[in-house]
């Protein structure tokens, strides 16, 4: 794929300074920029590497004024991150539309259907009564159980596995190695001290716009649903359990999970390794800070939370300066003592 830096500044509705009429076929670095490629600068962070970068083009935002004189082709548009993320957005798209047809092997049970423009991998399996809907990509070895629904225009990576009785929005993708509906982690303990599995009887309900990550998953409810709302976002290995609702537009990072029943608000923010345990509510616009817990209900939305135990972290950065100065505080109270 090549493109001209004048195709890809109308593309983003940019401007382009300098030679528009050269052309780019890469996406670079910034700092491994050579020519023939195309990069961005959003963390100024990264300035010093405009100035020596030797890629063909840079996406920068309008207000970007350079301390020295930049030698490649500048395309300024309103925000240099949205600016770049649309042309991933659009070369991600150019190399989709070009899957199309059913690889061989590949099974669909007869009482099925899926929509012609479609793409269906080697090895992929599709059981019975499911409903696909339009331009749905389906790469190998991915595995759909019965009586699945998918809406149009979702992709479903190398290893994805939906579990029967699973509904998905449109616009969704699944990286690979994701599981959506597998039983919840649920067994009755009992008096000889053995567990009795509890059957796993309900299903995952998904809205539009989610992305799932890699090797994450998704339990399906004992009864009723597992809900993901519009817009969620899951990165890789992360644990959702059974009856879990998540808000629309919240966000999850790597290896954090949220406990079986609890409701999480919408326009959350999870860090990493976090937790929150089972059967509380998580109000709106709450954010957990990286390797936080929390461990019972947040009702006030807006709050931040850091800490192994969870509390606000006003409360928190006050106790660890304290905690801090514990060695000092021990010493002076041992002096003290010794005066008495």
């Amino acid at each position: 794929m090549e493109f001209t830096i004048s195709q890809i500044a109308h593309l983003l509705n940019g401007e382009v300074e300098g030679d528009g009429f050269q052309r780019v076929n890469r996406l670079d670095k910034i700092q491994d920029g050579m020519p023939g490629g195309i990069t961005f600068l959003s963390n100024l962070k990264y300035e010093p590497y405009i100035y020596q970068t030797k890629s063909s083009a840079v996406i920068v935002s309008k207000n970007f004024v350079p301390s020295k004189p930049v030698a490649t082709t500048l395309i300024r548009v309103k925000d240099a991150y949205t600016g770049f993320t649309q042309l991933l957005e659009a070369v991600e798209k150019i190399g989709k539309n070009q899957l199309n047809g059913t690889e061989e092997p590949a099974y669909m049970d007869s009482s099925s259907s899926m929509d012609v423009d479609g793409y269906r991998g080697a090895f992929s399996y599709i059981g019975k009564n499911c409903k696909i809907g339009k331009n749905v990509k389906i790469y190998p070895h991915v595995f759909i159980g019965d009586d699945v629904v998918i809406g149009d225009h979702c992709t479903l990576y190398a290893g994805v596995k939906i579990m029967k009785k699973t509904q998905i929005g449109s616009y969704c993708e699944f990286h690979p190695g994701a599981v959506i509906g597998s039983d919840g982690f649920g067994f009755a303990p009992q008096e000889d001290g053995t567990y009795k599995n509890i059957p796993q009887l309900g299903n995952v309900v998904i809205d539009d716009y989610v992305s799932i990550g890699a090797n994450s998953t998704v339990d399906c409810a004992t009864i009723g649903s597992t809900r993901i709302g519009r817009g969620v976002k899951i990165d890789n290995q992360v644990q959702i359990a059974h009856n879990v609702v998540i808000g629309d537009n919240t966000v999850l990072a790597s290896q954090s999970g949220i406990a079986g029943s609890t409701v999480v608000g919408k326009n959350c923010v999870f860090g990493g390794k976090t937790a929150a345990v089972g059967h509380i509510n998580i109000a709106d616009n709450t954010t957990v800070a990286g390797s936080t817990g929390i461990m019972k209900s947040v009702t006030t939305p807006g709050q931040t939370f850091l800490g192994f135990i969870g509390f606000d972290i006003k409360d928190f950065l006050k106790s660890y300066a304290i905690f801090k100065k514990l060695p000092q505080l021990q010493n002076k109270l041992k002096e003290l003592e010794k005066k008495q």
